[in-house]
């Protein structure tokens, strides 16, 4: 037996890696969604130190190069865009899309199923919401940034799973999970703040053709109807809909990930023993090989399918190159303080730090006292305080806000420079604060982390192939 067929063995036996349903429905896309964050957190680092350098070696030549004019032509139909709206209508949306199915899969088979769990990521977020809102309104009632309440409101889930990860063991896995769980609530709350307060000039016709469309998607779902490049075309149509309506046309991906169904087409059926026929057979022919493979496969959630094949895509493509396109502040002396005197960069920046940490360990505190949320396993007040610090690092989501609430591009900069000051301050004294409840665990308890850490977040070379 080589070495790689031993540990799969040994990845085998451990509950995560065994065939039980909610190690294969839940904790197996769990700790993958998790491996997969921490890892696009680098990719979306250097993204942001790539397009700092260019921005500020030639300016020129980053505004010409996003300012390029690509469009697509078929028939009479005809649309252009710049780079920079191809990648904020259009990637981004991509993007939202595997949020709406994490978000629904939370909702269906996650953390945010049971009520008991899900209280308190839910009443931490929305105080992680209220929160900066507040702060950041209080910061800019009256003036020029009013309008980027919403700013501050976002975690960016790549960057503070990533900041806690490096912690390995040290953290609680209870802990990785609440603020998982916490930041795709506050993803949630930030959809509907940005289809509710960043629509401009609502043309209620075009938005009926974007309804029209996802109802279509919805009723031949429910057709069972699998042929998916209508499915594609339906997509594709009711984004273009909604980008003609002035709702924001990622709420289409949005709608979509939320429509795609968590329930296998045969869910009835075994994969290993359609394996186990076809090994049976005398005689194989290409159509009993066809059939078997579309049994196995659509014995797997069609949701679970598209995660597997989507997240890496916008976790390592989609968000680097957001980071790329949108990242880019000027970094000289007068520039800089003229965005440290801002009354924009001022509130998000205490928005995000304070806000944040005030919002999210308030809540949740209250809410265990209060018994209407449970405490997590091994998870102390200091962690708590420590995940709601690495809630305020917020960047894709916060500064995807910022392009919606201003059209001018020097309070988009105010604003992307409270968010970099508040994020890399977040998460300098999140790792701080951990470490400090890491420090005051007992042995007994750095044990059981150490035994947690090891099932959940395995490495094991056979683990992607273990995944349905």
């Amino acid at each position: 037996m080589d070495q790689s067929t031993t540990e799969h063995h040994r990845w085998s036996l451990t509950w995560l890696g065994s065939d039980r349903l909610l190690a294969r429905r839940v904790a197996q896309p769990v700790a993958r969604f998790l491996r997969i964050e921490a890892a696009s957190g680098v990719l979306l680092l250097l993204g942001t130190i790539v397009a700092l350098i260019w921005f500020n070696v030639t300016s020129h030549g980053y505004e010409s190069f996003w300012s390029t004019e690509a469009g697509v032509s078929l028939g009479g139909f005809h649309l252009e865009l710049t780079l920079h709206e191809w990648v904020n209508d259009g990637l981004m949306a991509l993007f939202f899309f595997v949020v709406g199915l994490e978000i629904k899969r939370e909702m269906v088979t996650g953390e945010l199923r049971e009520p008991k769990a899900a209280a308190l990521p839910i009443i931490a977020a929305l105080g992680g919401m209220l929160a900066p809102a507040i702060i950041y309104s209080a910061v800019n009632v009256g003036g020029v940034g009013s309008k980027g309440w919403a700013i501050p409101m976002a975690t960016d889930i790549a960057f503070a799973v990533g900041v806690v990860s490096l912690l390995g063991s040290k953290v609680p896995v209870q802990l990785k999970l609440f603020l998982l769980t916490l930041a795709v609530a506050d993803d949630l709350g930030g959809i509907a703040v940005i289809a509710t307060f960043y629509a401009s000039g609502i043309s209620f016709a075009w938005l009926a053709a974007a309804l029209g469309s996802l109802a279509a998607m919805y009723l031949i779902r429910r057709a069972r109807v699998w042929f998916y490049p209508v499915y594609v075309v339906l997509g594709v149509l009711a984004w273009y809909f909604m980008f003609r309506s002035g709702v924001h046309a990622t709420i289409a991906g949005v709608i979509a990930g939320f429509l795609t169904p968590t329930s296998p087409l045969h869910p009835e059926i075994d994969p290993e023993a359609v394996a186990d026929r076809l090994e049976g057979r005398e005689e194989l022919s290409a159509a009993n090989v066809r059939d078997a493979a579309f049994l196995i496969k659509e014995a797997v959630p069609v949701d679970l399918r598209l995660t597997n094949l989507l997240l890496p895509w916008t976790s390592y493509v989609v968000i680097p190159i957001f980071a790329l396109a949108n990242a880019a502040i000027p970094l000289n002396g007068t520039a800089l303080s003229d965005a440290v005197s801002s009354r924009i960069t001022l509130g998000v920046f205490l928005g995000l730090l304070v806000g944040k940490t005030v919002g999210v360990s308030g809540a949740a505190l209250a809410a265990i006292k209060l018994k209407v949320a449970t405490r997590p396993r091994g998870v102390t007040n200091l962690h708590l305080l420590g995940a709601a610090v690495a809630a305020g690092i917020g960047f894709t989501v916060a500064i995807f806000v910022s392009g919606l609430a201003f059209d001018d591009l020097v309070l988009q900069e105010d604003a992307k420079v409270g968010i970099f000051a508040a994020s890399l301050s977040a998460a300098a004294i999140s790792l701080l604060v951990l470490s400090a409840a890491a420090r005051r665990a007992t042995p007994a308890e750095r044990a059981l982390e150490e035994a947690a850490e090891a099932e959940l977040f395995r490495t094991e070379p056979s683990l992607d192939a273990s995944l349905p």
